[in-house]
């Protein structure tokens, strides 16, 4: 009797041991584990790009030619999108003391890209808005293709259309029938950069 009892406790005693051994060996192999793997960093959150600064033209107050106005816009993913924010931000208007080129009753219908040539869909309302004369008419314009073109160095011309179909012109002076480079002659400079400035080429009218 006293045999077996004693078989027994020796039997839980190795028991016990068995499973302390097992309890120790898991500690042992969890803390090495835990200083062999590399720490969990949470990666930081995506931000969106921030804003962009985007250069417009815009008429002078007298009327003597475009000037630059700079203007931050909104994110934007890709030329395109860029672009139809630059295109919105000129019929917004300027923000100082130069003059509206484009109505502001004006509207576009959407921008689009084919090689180096950007597409500018406008309303119906852009011709109608327009003031009658050439001056009106070739500010317009060319305060969207200088726009687009400065901001966007890989677009070499711009195709204007109205309600997407081609016109002749907007008010029957300047020549659309084709897409138009910049013309940063328009641009009034100052008199230190007047002698800097190249020839531009040479405007289609009607």
């Amino acid at each position: 009797m006293e045999r077996n009892r004693s078989q027994r406790h020796t039997a839980w005693l190795v028991a016990a041991i068995a499973v302390l051994a097992v309890l120790l060996v898991g500690l042992i192999i969890k803390k090495y584990i835990a200083k062999e793997a590399p720490p969990h960093v949470t990666p930081p959150p995506v931000h969106q790009e921030g804003v962009r600064t985007v250069i417009l033209f815009f008429a002078a107050p007298d009327g003597s030619g475009l000037v630059r106005e700079a203007r931050d816009i909104d994110p934007c993913s890709g030329l395109v999108e860029c672009a139809e924010e630059v295109v919105g931000e000129l019929i917004n208007g300027p923000l100082g003391d130069l003059t509206p080129t484009l109505p502001e009753t004006a509207t576009f219908r959407g921008v689009s890209q084919e090689g180096d040539t950007l597409t500018v869909d406008f309303g119906s309302e852009l011709p109608a808005g327009l003031p009658a004369g050439s001056n009106a008419e070739m500010a317009a314009v060319y305060s969207v293709v200088d726009s687009l073109a400065v901001n966007f160095p890989q677009i070499r011309q711009v195709r204007i259309l109205v309600e997407g179909k081609p016109v002749d012109t907007l008010k029957g002076h300047l020549d659309l029938r084709e897409p138009l480079e910049p013309d940063f002659s328009l641009e009034k400079k100052s008199e230190a950069t007047k002698e800097e400035s190249t020839p531009e080429p040479q405007r289609r009218q009607q």
